[in-house]
C-alpha cells in the first residue's frame, strides 16, 4: 500500500480558496480522497496564531480529522505588514518526510516550493503530488509536481 505524507500551508489555502471561489476548502473530504489512494503515514497543517476562538475550533477539527496542526506566531510589524511564513518549515519536513514515503502532497499554491518538489522526486524518487487553486497556483510549482490536483467545487465546502 503507497505510503503518504500531507503537508498543509494554511493560509495559502485558506485566501486561495476564499479568492477563487469565497468558499473554504473541505479537508474531511481530502482526508477520505488521499487515504482511499494508501496509507496516510503523516499529516500536518502549518498555520500562524492568532489566538481567536474561530481559529482554536478550526486547528481542534483539523487535529480531529488526523492532522497535526503546527503554529507559528502571527507577527504584525511596525509598518503594518504582517509575517507568519511557514515555507522554511514545510520545506525541512518534507525533506524528512521523503525519505520514508512513497508519496508527498502538497496544499499550496506558493511556487517557491517548486524546487523543494524537483530535488525530492530526484534524490528520494517520490511521487510529488499538489493541490492548488488552478487560476492561484504558481506554474512553476503545477510544473515540478508529479501531479497536480485542481482545488475546484468538489473540494469545498
Amino acid at each position: 500500500m503507497k505510503r503518504i505524507a500531507i503537508f498543509v500551508d494554511v493560509q495559502n489555502i485558506y485566501y486561495t480558496t476564499r479568492q477563487a471561489y469565497g468558499r473554504q476548502f473541505n479537508y474531511r473530504k481530502l482526508w477520505q480522497q488521499i487515504s482511499s489512494e494508501g496509507n496516510i503515514i503523516s499529516a500536518t497543517a502549518y498555520a500562524t496564531h492568532r489566538g481567536d476562538d474561530n481559529q482554536h475550533k478550526f486547528q481542534d477539527a483539523l487535529k480531529h480529522i488526523g492532522f497535526t496542526v503546527k503554529l507559528k506566531p502571527y507577527i504584525q510589524r511596525s509598518d503594518g505588514s504582517a509575517k507568519g511564513d511557514w515555507d522554511v518549515g514545510i520545506t525541512i519536513d518534507v525533506m524528512e518526510a521523503a525519505k520514508n514515503v512513497d508519496s508527498v502532497v502538497l496544499l499550496s499554491g506558493d511556487g517557491d516550493f517548486d524546487l523543494l518538489l524537483e530535488k525530492i522526486i530526484k534524490d528520494y524518487g517520490v511521487s510529488a503530488e499538489v493541490y492548488g487553486v488552478p487560476a492561484l497556483t504558481a506554474n512553476s510549482l503545477i510544473n515540478s509536481a508529479s501531479i497536480f490536483h485542481p482545488i475546484e467545487e468538489d473540494l469545498l465546502l
